[in-house]
């Protein structure tokens, strides 16, 4: 028997997978020939799921630069008649923002698609946006899945819907969906495959002030079709009790916590349930049917009170006495879960909870600090620890020129290096978003006397960088701009970018160099070291932060983990470091608290080299003072 995976045509078969690759799966379905997207966590597996099969589903599939143009190739090819879509975390949709407005008014001819995976709780990201208010300023629908089983027969119908109303539609996702696992059930996958052809139309396509005022109409118009449609969607479900007091709106994945909640207090038949799958517009009739039933009823959504705001807003125009509850009994902070369902559903019916919760409470604190504490690190062998290490010592000399009490500033970014911040490296001073480090540095430059170096990853100075660059040569920043280059997009899974060489699609590109860019905006002082060469990283860090102006460090050496697979792959030896006892000076430390490699541990009062887990980078052997850091005999 043939084995199935995600592009199997095999409808009624079922399959294990990851959210992600459910959401893959259905745009499969749907017969998306483009996808584009940038990664970031926790949206990544979804165009990787899709560029792993594309060349076989006749799809183009790309890593873009960034989600702005991610969303721009979409859109072309939403504008040529083809099913296209646009996937990324919550916060790049901020980045795609500005062609995201201007296409609401448009509207699509192709299937249209942006998936928002949005991050209660700030799991991997910078902060916790509700996305459902971008949509509402754009007028753009959301589809909101409750299962991964759902969020595959969603994103199928997506197109669907996109295409019947000409209209762009919003795929909300959350982390809890995307990175969960689940059984789905295989549907057909549609086989036309479109010829794209662009029809040339100003009064579509060109946005001047006079084409806004003409199309924001049939936007509108547009959008009170899709109003009346949502309350027959089958994602859109009442469930009226007989009796009931209570009434439960449930959106996305609250849906299943509330199920489970009402299963848990055995009260599945004395509340009325609303499943919502569409918070963007919601289904009013639906909606006024749940109110007008019950004397009570608690909204269970994820972050803000957007559909709380909404269901108020009907119950008010409709004249409905009837209490409404939400962020007075669930927190508008971070992931829902079952207990805090099961919490305020069993307080609003006086039911009995299964369980002690305040005993669990009382445990979690007495256990909690039995743990060690593990904050998060950079790998071992990592070359940004290197790069870190060259910056603060080469600013810290300049730093005594500037005179006493004068501090380096050191503006971070969005990546691996920004795990810096933790001790011992202490080596981040802000972090706000992509490029934000460089545009930081450009505001400081001009009110802070001190060494100002700042630092982002290859693939984010592709990304948002280098507009930051061109405006500190302009403008005549005096700062230092670091480039830490390993050579992928390391955080968020090693996707390819225009830095590596190749495409999503395995293809080779052409292999763009951020010095060369560098110099071509301008920048007089541009230098690579490989950072893992300390004395000359070191020293030509100095020289840039001396240099009178901007000036730019490409640091260079590959990923640690992509380097330790490639040598497992040619079945070369990995010679890790051992610490000679006879030299070591067990009071210095140097090693430990300047670097903080994981590999570096104390036992028995020793300092010692985790064997397992050094990669023979040779970093701290760089830094001991005594010299007793040597390389295993083979």
């Amino acid at each position: 028997m043939k084995e199935l995976t995600i592009s199997s045509d095999a409808p009624g078969e079922r399959l294990f997978v990851l959210g992600n690759e459910a959401i893959a799966r259905g745009a499969i379905e749907a017969g998306v020939q483009v996808a584009a997207a940038y990664p970031g966590t926790p949206s990544s597996e979804i165009l990787e799921t899709l560029a792993g099969v594309a060349k076989g589903l006749d799809m183009y599939a790309e890593w873009s630069t960034n989600e702005k143009v991610a969303f721009e190739v979409a859109l072309a090819a939403s504008i040529c008649g083809i099913r296209s879509m646009a996937s990324m975390k919550h916060v790049g949709v901020n980045v795609a923002h500005d062609p995201l407005m201007t296409a609401g008014y448009m509207g699509a001819k192709g299937g249209l698609v942006l998936v928002s995976a949005d991050d209660p709780w700030a799991w991997s990201s910078q902060n916790e946006q509700d996305n459902r208010y971008i949509a509402l300023q754009g007028y753009i629908p959301v589809l909101e899945p409750s299962s991964v089983q759902e969020a595959k027969d969603m994103m199928a119908d997506a197109f669907e819907l996109s295409e019947e109303f000409k209209h762009l539609f919003m795929f909300r996702s959350v982390t809890r969906i995307g990175h969960a696992r689940g059984d789905i059930v295989l549907g057909k996958i549609a086989r036309e495959r479109r010829k794209g052809q662009f029809v040339k139309d100003r009064t579509w396509l060109v946005y001047t002030p006079r084409e806004a005022r003409i199309n924001k109409p049939l936007m509108l118009e547009r959008f009170d079709k899709i109003k009346k449609r949502v309350n027959t969607l089958p994602y859109n479900q009442l469930k009226l009790a007989d009796g009931a007091r209570l009434g439960v709106v449930a959106c996305g994945l609250s849906y299943s916590y509330t199920l489970e909640a009402l299963k848990w207090l055995g009260i599945e038949d004395r509340v009325s349930l609303l499943k919502i799958g569409t918070p963007h517009p919601l289904p009013e009739e639906l909606v006024i049917k749940l109110l007008s039933s019950v004397k009570e009823v608690l909204i269970a959504e994820e972050l803000d009170p957007f559909v709380e705001l909404h269901v108020k807003a009907i119950a008010g125009e409709n004249n409905i006495p009837v209490k409404i509850h939400g962020k007075d009994r669930l927190p508008r902070i971070g992931e829902l879960s079952t207990r805090k369902v099961t919490e305020a559903i069993a307080d609003l019916t006086k039911s009995k909870p299964p369980l002690d919760f305040g005993r669990l409470d009382k445990l979690e604190k007495e256990t909690a600090p039995l743990l060690p504490w593990r904050p998060p690190a950079l790998c071992p062998g990592c070359s940004h620890r290197a790069s870190h290490y060259a910056i603060r010592v080469a600013s810290k000399r300049v730093a005594r020129d500037y005179g006493q009490d004068i501090e380096p500033i050191y503006p971070g970014d969005i990546g691996c290096y920004n795990l810096a911040y933790n001790p011992p490296q202490e080596a981040v001073d802000t972090t706000i978003c992509m490029g934000g480090s460089f545009g930081i540095a450009n505001g400081l430059a001009h009110v802070i006397e001190a060494p100002i170096v700042a630092h982002l990853g290859d693939s984010t100075f592709f990304h948002a960088g280098i507009p930051p660059l061109i405006n500190a040569v302009y403008n005549k920043a005096n700062v230092t701009m670091v480039i830490m280059d390993n050579s992928a997009t390391a955080m968020t899974g090693f996707q390819p970018h225009p830095g590596t060489g190749y495409t999503a699609m395995g293809e080779k590109a052409v292999q763009l160099k951020p010095e060369d860019i560098a110099k071509a905006c301008g920048v007089e002082f541009v230098e690579v070291v490989d950072p893992f060469d300390l004395k000359k990283a070191t020293e030509t860090m100095e020289k840039a932060i001396r240099f009178p102006g901007p000036a730019v460090v490409v640091s260079r050496r590959l990923c640690a983990m992509i380097e330790q697979r490639e040598k497992r792959k040619r079945k070369e030896a990995i010679i890790p470091y051992r610490v000679d006892q006879d030299k070591c000076n067990e009071k210095c430390n140097a090693c430990i608290e300047l670097l903080g490699c994981p590999a570096l541990i104390k036992e028995d009062g020793r300092t010692v080299i985790d064997s397992a887990l050094c990669t023979g980078c040779g970093l701290c052997a760089q830094v001991c003072p005594y010299k007793a850091i040597v390389e295993e005999k083979p």
